[in-house]
């Protein structure tokens, strides 16, 4: 005991090195070339337990916060309990697990948020982060998580149906997430959510909804109405309706993707629904909408803040899909039978046969959305058809200002093919 010196540390940490020393009586000195470059190190006690062959080791605590003379303090105690054939690891194991055991729902949710970024898409995480805060946290947030019950769950299920069944299903699917990550992280030893189905608590699910392409007509009833839902979400349909962008790409995008004197839009990996960067090419109006939305944008980074982000103490946050779907809503409420109720992502579709309408190549048409090129197409063709995707998206644009501002269809020169 007592082979080690507060200076022989020193100088093991400035040496630079990796290091394993003994002090004695099982207390060891680690240190990593990774904490080396910390200049700190771990104090592990290597003990065996009476009788038995298999070396154990328990950490005690990371140097400089732990000295010397505190280590060997605390491996004095864990040898007298070692002797009375105590596992002092399995016992710190097993307290750890209680700790954990002992989170609240909110401890649980923020962990399971904060281990799921690394594989879901910022646009989900920020999805599922306001489902948790508005229909769990607030509900149930200071509760033990391993206290929740399945009635609970079909409690909170049903609130959130009362308003929506979408967001209820979303809701249920996210505490299915959380509980099967408190399953896995020993927080509760069986899920809550396990014998809760969906169809029992919200109904069945509905008929695949067959999506809308909006028709010449209602395009012209539609786009005039669109300053009656406010300045930002008018930008935000017509962004939509002529980049063929999907909802989520747009309120994830920042002013650091769009480059106006380029006249680019890119959206990255990690917002893109196939993980592949993606470069829009902006015209005229579309460009002339990015500079609008810029001066409502409450010097935001992004292209569509939530507009009360000032009294919130998250700060600078996206607005939500549901705050456009709500004044979608709320515009087909009022346009009544001239226009069908649509969804953000019918706009995509809208565009989609309106381009095939127009003669645009069908592979042009398909990479002005985005979408992969399936079979021998995929592999061999490289090319992302920038040039002819800027014709198209021109011609569709000046197609939608046209229906906007009531102007005669035949000024808008239909193409019979862009290529």
């Amino acid at each position: 005991m007592g082979a080690l010196t507060d200076v022989h540390i020193r100088n093991l940490i400035l040496a630079g090195a990796a290091v394993c020393k003994s002090d004695g009586e099982g207390l060891t000195f680690t240190m990593s070339l990774g904490q080396a470059a910390e200049k700190c190190g771990t104090w592990v006690l290597r003990y065996r337990l009476p009788g038995v062959k298999n070396q154990k080791e328990i950490t005690i605590g990371r140097y400089p916060d732990t000295s010397l003379a505190a280590a060997r303090k605390e491996a004095s105690k864990l040898r007298a309990r070692i002797q009375q054939s105590e596992d002092v690891a399995r016992d710190k194991q097993k307290e750890k697990q209680e700790r954990e055991r002992a989170w609240t729902v909110r401890h649980l949710a923020e962990d399971y948020l904060e281990k799921a970024a690394g594989r879901l898409a910022p646009s989900t995480i920020s999805q599922r982060r306001q489902q948790i805060r508005d229909h769990v946290v607030s509900v149930i947030g200071n509760r033990p998580a391993a206290g929740v019950t399945p009635a609970d769950i079909v409690n909170i299920t049903e609130a959130a149906a009362a308003k929506s069944l979408h967001v209820a299903r979303l809701v249920l699917m996210v505490l299915r997430e959380m509980f099967s990550h408190a399953v896995a992280r020993y927080v509760v030893e069986s899920s809550p959510c396990a014998h809760v189905k969906g169809s029992a608590v919200i109904g069945p699910s509905p008929a695949h909804r067959t999506r809308i392409m909006l028709n010449e007509m209602e395009l012209r009833a539609m786009l005039p109405a669109l300053p009656t839902i406010g300045r930002s979400n008018e930008l935000a349909v017509k962004v939509l309706l002529s980049t063929c962008t999907r909802i989520g790409e747009l309120t994830m995008a920042e002013w650091s993707h769009i480059d106006l004197e380029r006249r680019e839009w890119t959206i990255p990996p990690e917002l893109s629904k196939n993980s592949k960067r993606f470069v829009i090419p902006l015209v005229d109006p579309v460009v002339g909408w990015f500079v609008d939305l810029q001066t409502v944008s409450f010097a935001s980074r992004f292209v569509l803040p939530v507009r009360t982000r000032f009294r919130h103490s998250d700060g600078d946050r996206p607005m939500s899909a549901a705050t456009l779907n709500a004044a979608i809503n709320r515009l087909c409420l009022a346009l009544g039978d001239k226009c069908r109720r649509f969804t953000p992502h019918d706009l995509r579709s809208t565009a989609r046969s309106h381009l095939g309408a127009m003669g645009v190549d069908l592979l042009v048409a398909e990479r002005c959305l985005n979408h992969t090129l399936g079979g021998l197409v995929a592999v061999y063709d490289q090319h992302d058809y920038l040039s002819e995707r800027r014709k198209a998206l021109d011609l569709w644009a000046r197609f939608i200002v046209a229906c906007e501002s009531g102007s005669d269809r035949n000024v808008i020169p239909l193409l019979r093919a862009v290529t």
